[in-house]
């Protein structure tokens, strides 16, 4: 990563303003232009199916404990795709 001076880039007053919160430190200005996280390639999607897979078959009484063998995933992390699917679903209770 390359880095702009910002006296060559910016105004000076708002060089003293960022001053007032950050002085001398190094900041990182996020790009306007920036794409969400999956949104280059079909890996959201492809995880949105696989967790759907995983919340059908938990539905369907298939243990937490053989889903994370099934999909070599942690117990916590089905735990913790149940949880957001039943959320995403309106089912505080199953």
């Amino acid at each position: 990563m390359s880095y702009l001076r910002a006296e060559e880039v910016l105004p000076e007053e708002l060089i003293q303003t960022i001053q007032q919160y950050v002085n001398g430190k190094t900041i990182y200005i996020p790009s306007k232009d920036k794409k969400d996280w999956g949104s280059k390639t079909d890996t959201r999607q492809i995880l949105k199916d696989r967790n759907t897979r995983i919340y059908n078959r938990y539905l369907e009484g298939v243990a937490v404990s053989m889903l994370a063998q099934d999909f070599s995933l942690s117990v916590k992390s089905i735990q913790r795709i149940v949880r957001n699917s039943r959320v995403a679903a309106g089912n505080s209770e199953d």
